[in-house]
């Protein structure tokens, strides 16, 4: 296990009205405050008038900018540092899940820097100050309302690339269940899979000496396959929502990855498929991964595999191991189309073949090379692109 520093500072507000302590959390550092949220949902399922109530309560002015794209886009970054600016807001507050979270907290860095906020993606090291980042979340899917990264899209140059800052880590993040009873089918797929996505991108990992870390990460997997399918069946279910958000946040916290290497292969392929066709991200990680996990499934991984198959899927160890793996693939795929209703195959979301090998050379990055749980150059993401397209 290697050296790492670990501090999640931010305070969590978890349960049913807990968003009462949300203005007097924002109201110790800044009287006026960015309001961040997406399409306008939060106005139609009551979470908008909530949080304007708290704010109003603890004397916590706001300006709004709606209207955060599912992919979130650099322009809008730059709306929202400009308003930060133009007003003097001393703190950004995103109501939504991980795409407004994300936007917000890379405009909280805009809003203290004089260049152009795409700089801030490209290169992290730009960020020197960010103005304090406040969460509710509505949607439970990236974590995004607890850890300090953010995925920016760029549609001009066709990118979709992370960037990072401790003080985009939130102060501090309101976590109600009864605020994603309204979460559609799909989101809740999709967020589902963007959970244990985060999950398998540090559980398939080059060393195999963690044994705290990799049981809690199958706790969560096993979290997921159990509760993704209630929240789908039963949306006001108040136990799968409240699960899935406490997963969500540990997923990518820091929790199951710190000590470990991790090159987060299936990201970095996804990402190109959201850059290129503005798809929603966890569909494209359930697409991905079963084809991924085939790919590099070998005799030199199988025992990670079996493990994940045995503690995970419950298979019988004493079948032979080659079996119990590709069973467990088979099974996460199964679970991804037939439990949770997403897309199979790539060309189910609009992607054919003309742009494969230039999403792959971008998702073939130098950490993919040499750091991932398997080495994957161009033609490996080629392959693997090529075999999900169905």
């Amino acid at each position: 296990m290697y050296n790492f520093d670990f501090c999640v500072s931010t305070q969590i507000f978890f349960g049913k009205g807990q968003v009462v302590k949300l203005g007097p959390a924002i109201k110790k550092v800044a009287d006026k405050v960015l309001l961040v949220y997406g399409g306008g949902s939060i106005k139609r399922n009551g979470v908008y008038d909530d949080v304007v109530r708290t704010l109003n309560d603890s004397g916590v002015e706001f300006v709004e900018l709606p209207g955060v794209e599912p992919n979130p886009r650099v322009t809008t970054v730059k709306k929202g540092g400009d308003l930060c600016k133009e007003h003097g807001l001393q703190a950004v507050l995103a109501v939504g899940g991980g795409s407004t979270i994300d936007c917000s907290k890379v405009i909280g860095a805009a809003a203290l820097y004089d260049g152009d906020p795409w700089d801030l993606v490209v290169d992290r090291t730009k960020i020197q100050k960010v103005l304090p980042i406040f969460s509710v979340l509505t949607a439970s899917a990236t974590g995004s309302e607890m850890d300090n990264g953010a995925v920016i899209s760029n549609m001009e140059t066709n990118d979709k690339l992370g960037t990072g800052h401790p003080g985009m880590l939130p102060v501090a993040s309101v976590l109600d269940p009864v605020y994603t009873y309204t979460c559609s089918a799909h989101q809740t797929s999709a967020g589902t899979a963007d959970i244990m996505s985060h999950t398998f991108e540090n559980y398939f990992s080059k060393a195999d000496d963690f044994m705290l870390l990799d049981g809690m990460a199958e706790a969560i997997l096993k979290t997921c396959i159990k509760y993704g399918p209630i929240a789908l069946e039963k949306p006001d279910d108040y136990e799968a929502r409240a699960n899935l958000m406490w997963a969500s946040s540990h997923a990518i916290n820091g929790l199951i990855s710190k000590g470990k290497a991790d090159a987060w292969s299936v990201h970095s392929m996804e990402h190109q498929l959201s850059a290129y066709y503005d798809i929603t991200h966890g569909d494209g990680l359930a697409i991905l991964t079963p084809a991924w996990m085939r790919h590099v499934l070998s005799d030199a991984t199988l025992d990670r595999f079996v493990k994940y198959g045995v503690n995970v899927w419950g298979l019988d160890p004493a079948l032979p191991k080659r079996e119990i793996a590709e069973k467990a693939i088979d099974l996460t795929q199964d679970f991804f189309v037939n439990k949770m209703h997403i897309p199979a195959t790539l060309r189910e979301v609009g992607i054919d073949e003309s742009k494969l090998e230039i999403m792959a050379q971008k998702a073939s990055t130098k950490a993919l090379q040499t750091a991932a749980f398997v080495p994957l150059y161009p033609e490996d993401v080629v392959a693997i692109y090529k075999s999900c397209l169905g």
